[in-house]
């Protein structure tokens, strides 16, 4: 039974940081496509940064250059790390798996798997 549990949000003001974490159960970030995407209410899922089984790693234009998308298999955990925070970036942020075995970052479709969420909240 594969399990995505996120931590890691919280309150930050504007400029700050944040390091989200999602401990996965039951798939294997090593041969997994891994992505996080984010949500705010009454609009749509978008992805933030997505990294392939093979490390290769696909982000964003409006978070290149202030957030990372990692994994350490050994503890088959993923992380987002995020600087530069801004107000519009507030919103429920999700981990998803692949678990297909396609060695690349595919559409939000493909991910079949998916955390319950954690909250980041950006105040000015």
């Amino acid at each position: 039974q594969v399990q995505l549990v996120e931590s890691g949000g919280g309150s930050v003001q504007v400029g700050g940081s944040l390091t989200l974490s999602c401990a996965a159960s039951g798939v294997a970030l090593s041969t997994s496509s891994m992505a996080w995407f984010r949500q705010v209410p009454g609009k749509e899922r978008e992805e933030v940064a997505c990294i392939s089984s093979n490390m290769v790693t696909r982000v964003a234009d409006s978070v290149k250059g202030r957030f990372t998308i990692s994994k350490y298999s050994a503890k088959n955990t993923l992380y987002l790390l995020m600087h530069n925070l801004k107000p519009e970036e507030t919103a429920m942020y999700y981990c998803a798996a692949d678990v297909s075995m396609r060695y690349r970052c595919g559409s939000e479709s493909d991910f079949g798997y998916w955390g319950q969420g954690t909250q980041v909240t950006v105040s000015s």
